[in-house]
């Protein structure tokens, strides 16, 4: 009971109380409630699953190969034009302190810009090799890529073959005339602005970050034969190119106050420590791929994991539910990545139960651009029993007491599929 001296309480403004929240606000909350745990799990099983340290191995047995016939077919347009002469020796500096350590940078750029001019005055023949050899290594890094995204089906090989090449000859041109812009306004600018010049090498530094990132960028765009949004892979790339940055000071840093390389291979020491460099640098080339490939999915929330008992039968029921609600016209049916972000799980878990039942022949995958997978059969016809035998319990004499007192025949597999979206968890994407 309020006495006469007791304040009153004040009353909440309703208009106040429906003002929207500061956004630093909101993103705290965001980030508050997203998975982060469960993200983590997730990228560290696909860099297993995806095998990411093999084949960044892979890549760089064949980056080594194919380091000089790379280089040669990227800089043949600069030795067909002599008046490209300027750009091309600035093109070759940047490649070397953008992309190898300071540690190794000269012995790297003298060794390869020797082979690369010896390998230019071959004939035609060797031309030829070169440039299959220089197109493997494309074709590789093309393959790796898409097999991040699961793409079933690749481009054609005339495509690829033309889109790569254009790439090799063009993109060098682009970066060098960009590099050779920047530095000769800088220049001009010095008459006016004297203390321009201090920074030139810092505005140079960022040109050249910039077109490492534009590169990353348009490799994880363009690259997998699937639908990457260009924002996503802006953020791989930046992650990408952070990354290797701090790689190339980690390793110049370790190499400075540990010199054992050298010690021990004396002049060969350059050869194990590019390996080394190498090797990282495709395993963050590729570990960027992956974060890309899986970002919608895990922007959405990825809510759960599916290391349950029994997840793949539960899972197989939730997909039949949605692709159920989802045979309306004009568009049936979903592609694997709307059911994942839907359910809020793995992609390639979705793929790998939608594929088990194609196998019962209940589920097929329309030939268009989005992969749409669309339900064949009626589920009321469907024994509950067809499905269990594939993906929650084998039928044999140590299970016959299981299945006989279970009523998995009498049951359609309608009967008991979920509604769709309430068996999900809350959680509030950032």
């Amino acid at each position: 009971m309020r006495t006469p001296d007791t304040p009153p309480r004040p009353v909440p403004d309703p208009a106040r109380a429906a003002e929207p929240r500061p956004w630093w606000q909101q993103a705290w909350q965001g980030a508050r409630g997203f998975p982060w745990r469960t993200t983590w799990h997730v990228l560290r099983e696909r860099f297993a699953q995806d095998r990411l340290a093999v084949a960044a191995g892979s890549l760089t047995f064949t980056t080594t190969i194919s380091l000089v016939p790379l280089l040669t077919v990227a800089l043949a347009v600069f030795s067909a034009f002599p008046a490209f002469a300027r750009l091309e020796q600035r093109l070759q500096r940047w490649m070397v302190e953008a992309l190898v350590p300071d540690h190794i940078a000269r012995q790297v750029s003298n060794y390869l810009w020797q082979f690369s001019a010896k390998a230019a005055q071959i004939g035609w023949s060797g031309a030829v090799l070169l440039l299959v050899t220089a197109l493997a290594l494309v074709l590789t890094i093309d393959r790796q890529l898409n097999d991040i995204w699961r793409v079933r089906r690749l481009r054609p090989l005339a495509q690829r073959v033309l889109v790569y090449w254009a790439l090799l000859t063009l993109g060098p041109v682009v970066i060098a005339a960009a590099l050779g812009a920047s530095s000769y306004a800088l220049s001009a600018s010095r008459g006016w602005l004297p203390a321009v010049h201090e920074g030139v090498r810092l505005v140079l530094d960022v040109v050249g970050l910039a077109a490492v990132v534009g590169g990353m960028t348009a490799l994880y765009r363009f690259v997998p034969n699937a639908e990457v949004q260009t924002r996503h892979a802006l953020l791989g790339a930046v992650f990408a190119t952070a990354a290797l940055e701090l790689a190339q000071a980690a390793l110049g840093w370790y190499l400075r106050t540990v010199p054992t390389y050298s010690a021990v291979y004396g002049a060969f020491a350059t050869l194990p420590i590019l390996l080394i460099w190498l090797y990282l640098v495709w395993l963050i080339v590729l570990l960027g791929a992956v974060i890309v490939a899986y970002l919608p999915v895990l922007l959405a929330g990825v809510a759960r994991r599916g290391d349950t008992p029994g997840w793949g039968f539960q899972l197989a029921l939730e997909l039949l539910a949605e692709l159920q609600t989802s045979r309306q016209p004009p568009a049936p049916g979903l592609s694997a990545h709307a059911l994942a972000q839907r359910l809020r799980v793995d992609p390639l878990q979705v793929e790998q139960t939608l594929s088990a039942l194609q196998a019962l022949g209940w589920v097929g995958r329309l030939s268009d651009g989005e992969g749409r997978w669309v339900l064949l059969v009626d589920l009321h016809q469907r024994r509950l029993a067809e499905l269990a035998r594939v993906l929650w319990l084998a039928q044999d004499e140590a299970t016959a007491g299981v299945w006989r007192a279970l009523p998995l025949e009498a049951t359609s597999v309608a009967a008991v599929l979920p509604r769709p979206h309430a068996h999900l968890p809350s959680v509030t994407p950032p």
